[in-house]
């Protein structure tokens, strides 16, 4: 296993001046274990086996549902914990070690789960032998509170327990064991008719304690892998679940039990719910398709390609960001992975060619965020989407193509805008690609069309990701980085590193789906939004947005926007909006979360890369991203804009779709008819691009002809003063 670099941006020319950077490497975080020797071939073999494991279920031999997803969990589980430390690593002046207790009683911790494990297998025995039920007595103390003490105690000896970077941890190997010891009870419970009694005063009582513990594994690696804050929120739920009879009004609700709360927590209801069968099937496809275009370098091509055809225009590695970074993205599950990647090597070109810090990390973290509603993919969003509305994948696609077109064109307006009022350049012709060379490679662009024809051509969707993984690796035979089978391993052990932080936080989100389902919280928010509704549905809409921003902060795009539909969709159908453009208005805004303050990942990963203010870069960004504000208000008012109308309405609606997000750009740069424009022009600027929002045939009117105004009196201000 080689080990990525995310350092400086590696920029190389060579006489056929294509600029070679790693923008597919994977950037290694800072609690990433780099394993070496006997020890980094077993996590490398156990990351392959990850990886074709699913290859193999989803592809040739099914498994049952339920277990197919506890086996996925719990391997993401397993590698997490082999990978990510929970806490920091000692430096080199602090020696190989700190807090050697921690080993020690890591040590003792093992005497338990190890025991809790062979009981399961006890279980199953007994199960096989006929016993229709197993003792509550037998669950509970031999094998209930073993695991939760060897949890907990895992748990937060991990905290303390600091070592070298290549060395491996007791307390980790503690909750790897566990995570087994979860996953096994699950197996053996949820393969017997027992599995029928789960919610019911009958259920097993080791359920209760072995999804106590999974949660708890749940929410420890999410912490690692993506911070507290999706932790935070997903306890803030919990909380919910036996606070809620002492909360006033609409949030009050009669309660539950802690056996009958995580009896049902790790059903379809929870954990096993929408978000890990997305997770599962959809998600870990993608990411091994993405693993395949890394290891045949396609991600370089795609790079290379923009700065080719972009390049040279005024400000032009901005523009290349957006062109590399809606490619990226939309195969990508995050939006702050996609700035990691892309962002090393944009951010410091903007730079070069004028863009203060900020500027430059602002315009990577929207254009990063944008991959996130690029169709057809979406970073798996579309999928979700699928799963949860039932909607056909291709009615979805198709749908988001003009949304995804608006929110570009505006970031590209931006960007040039800021070009021309700051005098920005365009890169030279020896800082660029052979835009000659690459064309002959554009083969390379091959999987995603096969991706996109197999799709739009009936195949499922596990068959058409397989398709184009398979192409992937077949086009790499006729370029210079040829996939063998030693890159095709590279590329399986890969994926399964990238998945791990996804598949958690989907499980983490199935937590509070779980929530939000068994105490019926979801139903109560729909009656609030009603309520407001019935004073105004821009209101209502207002509200909608401010939830779904919130409850996506801190979270992965496929997490963030499982919860908000969970949490507002429902509601917004109930106020009579349809089900496509109600999930629709959801998912903007939870991916919009991401370059939104004071939780902005997107922006924050970005201003660590260019060096900027985090804060004052999560405003910037949340600036050059505007339109995805606005955007889902349009097509709320104007259906035609997620193709619901005819041929004639859908071209009128995009044409003035679009003259909207120019006029808002203009007016929020503060640059329109190649002059700068006072406060006065900005304000009825942006006053036009909102009266477009309705779609209707005056207020576009009206709209357009403010526009021209403007722009009629901004030429004469330019032209007098080049005369003056």
């Amino acid at each position: 296993m080689t080990h990525p670099n995310n350092n400086a941006p590696k920029v190389q020319e060579e006489d056929d001046h294509t600029l070679h950077h790693d923008v597919d490497d994977e950037p290694v975080a800072a609690n990433r274990r780099l394993f070496e020797g006997g020890l980094l071939k077993f996590v490398t073999l156990l990351a392959i086996a990850y990886s074709a494991f699913h290859l193999y279920t989803l592809n040739v031999s099914p498994m049952e549902t339920w277990s197919f997803r506890i086996v996925h969990i719990a391997g993401a589980l397993v590698l997490g914990f082999c990978f990510y430390a929970g806490a920091r690593f000692v430096s080199g002046a602090e020696g190989p070690a700190r807090h050697r207790w921690t080993t020690w009683f890591g040590a003792v911790m093992l005497l338990p789960v190890a025991y809790a494990l062979y009981q399961t297998g006890v279980f199953y025995q007994m199960m096989a032998d006929g016993a229709q039920r197993i003792p509550a007595a037998l669950e509970s103390s031999h094998f209930g509170w073993p695991l939760l003490v060897a949890t907990g105690s895992g748990i937060v000896l991990s905290w303390f327990h600091q070592r070298e970077r290549s060395r491996f941890s007791v307390p980790d190997l503690v909750l790897i064991l566990c995570s087994i010891a979860v996953a096994a009870y699950f197996l053996v419970i949820y393969n017997t008719p027992l599995r029928m009694s789960t919610g019911t005063p009958f259920s097993p009582v080791g359920i209760s304690f072995a999804a106590v513990a999974g949660t708890a594994l749940i929410m420890e690696m999410t912490r690692r892998v993506a911070g507290i804050a999706l932790v935070a929120i997903a306890m803030i739920f919990l909380g919910y679940v036996f606070l809620g009879p002492y909360l006033p009004s609409f949030l009050d609700y009669p309660g539950m039990s802690v056996k009958r709360f995580f009896g049902q927590v790790y059903t379809g209801a929870g954990v096993l719910g929408p978000t890990t069968a997305v997770s599962s099937t959809y998600i870990i496809l993608f990411i091994i398709f993405a693993a395949f275009l890394q290891a045949s370098k396609v991600g370089d091509y795609f790079v290379n390609f923009a700065f080719a055809a972009a390049g040279k225009s005024r400000g032009g590695p901005a523009k290349v960001s957006i062109f590399a970074s809606g490619l990226m993205g939309m195969i990508n599950g995050t939006s702050a992975g996609n700035v990691v990647s892309t962002g090393s090597l944009t951010i410091p070109l903007m730079k070069r060619v004028g863009y203060n810090s900020r500027s430059a990390g602002a315009v990577e973290a929207a254009a990063s965020t944008g991959g996130q509603i690029m169709p057809p993919i979406m970073g798996a969003g579309a999928f979700i989407m699928a799963e949860i509305t039932g909607i056909p994948y291709t009615e979805i696609a198709i749908a988001a193509i003009i949304p995804a077109v608006l929110y570009f064109l505006s970031v590209y307006f931006m960007v040039d805008f800021e070009a021309a009022k700051t005098g920005m350049r365009g890169m030279r012709e020896d800082e660029l690609p052979s835009f000659r060379r690459l064309v002959k490679q554009v083969y390379l662009f091959i999987p995603i069309i096969i991706l996109i024809v197999a799709l739009f051509q009936g195949y499922s969707v596990i068959r058409a990701g397989t398709l184009a993984t398979v192409s992937a690796a077949v086009v790499s035979w006729f370029s210079p980085h040829k996939m063998g089978i030693r890159s095709i391993l590279k590329a399986l052990e890969l994926a399964s590193i990238m998945s791990i932080q996804i598949i958690v936080v989907c499980a983490a989100a199935g937590v509070i789906v779980g929530v939000i389902s068994l105490t019926g919280v979801g139903a109560r928010f729909s009656t609030l939004l009603l309520d407001i509704a019935a004073a105004s549905d821009l209101l209502a809409l207002v509200f909608a947005m401010c939830i779904s921003i919130l409850l996506g902060m801190g979270m992965p795009t496929s997490a963030a926007y499982a919860v908000a539909a969970s949490v507002v969709a429902p509601g917004l159908v109930q106020l009579g909006i349809e089900p496509l453009t109600a999930h629709f208005f959801v998912f903007y805004f939870a991916v919009v979360s991401a370059i939104t303050p004071p939780v902005a990942l997107a922006s924050y990963a970005a201003a660590g890369i260019s060096g900027a203010n985090a804060m004052q870069t999560s405003v910037s960004s949340f600036r050059v991203g505007i339109a995805a504000f606005i955007v889902p208000f349009m097509f709320f008012y104007n259906g035609a804009l997620l193709m619901n109308a005819d041929a004639v309405e859908i071209a009128r609606a995009m044409v003035t779709a679009i003259l909207g997000v120019y006029l808002l750009s203009g007016g929020v740069m503060g640059w329109f008819g190649q002059a700068r424009a006072s406060w006065l022009p900005r304000v009825i600027l942006i006053g036009s691009a909102l009266l477009m929002i309705e779609g209707g045939l005056i207020t576009d009117l009206i709209g357009i002809t403010l526009g021209a105004a403007m722009f009629l009196l901004q030429r004469q201000r330019r032209l007098q003063a080049a005369v003056a």
